[in-house]
């Protein structure tokens, strides 16, 4: 397997760029608030979608070195995952999103499995990757069966008056 493409079934794997932000888009306006409108109140989703995936927010997150992988069915863009090196042995898983008619198909697992590689990749000795995850987000699950543990939990306040609740979750590589 390559870091730059892969192929599984229906589903293709591939690194993104800048030039693929509009896409990134494209998925985030509708995974995004699929995951969090039971989760967080109206303003909150309209101020964390602008912060986190508006163009210039993105264009500034590969500037700081976090990495994207878009998932495909098809010429269809069905997910993503972005991964950030945060300290020598440290990796933050984050953002993972999977369109809600991709679901169940195996895509978060395979994208998953490529922010695993991505750190493996640029740390082969002992490291850890972390995620931070909604306390009552029902992906909690999901990540406890990729092998992650929860590690502590907080509330961080991201502007506005608004927090990230959430537990973070950790998943230790050797």
């Amino acid at each position: 397997m390559t870091e730059a493409h892969q192929t599984i079934g229906p589903i293709t794997l591939r690194r993104a760029g800048e030039s693929d932000i509009p896409l990134i888009r494209q998925v985030a306006d509708v995974a995004f608030p699929a995951t969090y409108r039971e989760i967080l109140t109206p303003a909150q989703l309209d101020y964390m979608m602008a912060w986190m995936y508006s163009e210039e927010s993105l264009r500034e997150q590969f500037r700081e070195g976090h990495c994207f992988y878009l998932a495909f069915e098809g010429d269809d863009p069905v997910g993503y995952v972005s991964v950030e090196r945060q300290g020598e042995r440290l990796f933050h898983l984050q953002k993972i999103y999977v369109l809600p008619e991709a679901q169940g198909r195996g895509v978060g697992r395979r994208l998953f499995e490529q922010a695993v590689e991505h750190v493996r990749m640029n740390c082969p000795g002992p490291c850890r990757m972390e995620l931070n995850v909604n306390r009552h987000n029902r992906a909690l699950h999901f990540y406890e069966r990729m092998g992650m543990r929860c590690l502590r939990e907080g509330d961080f306040p991201i502007g506005e008056g608004f927090y990230m609740n959430d537990y973070i979750m950790g998943l230790d590589f050797a």
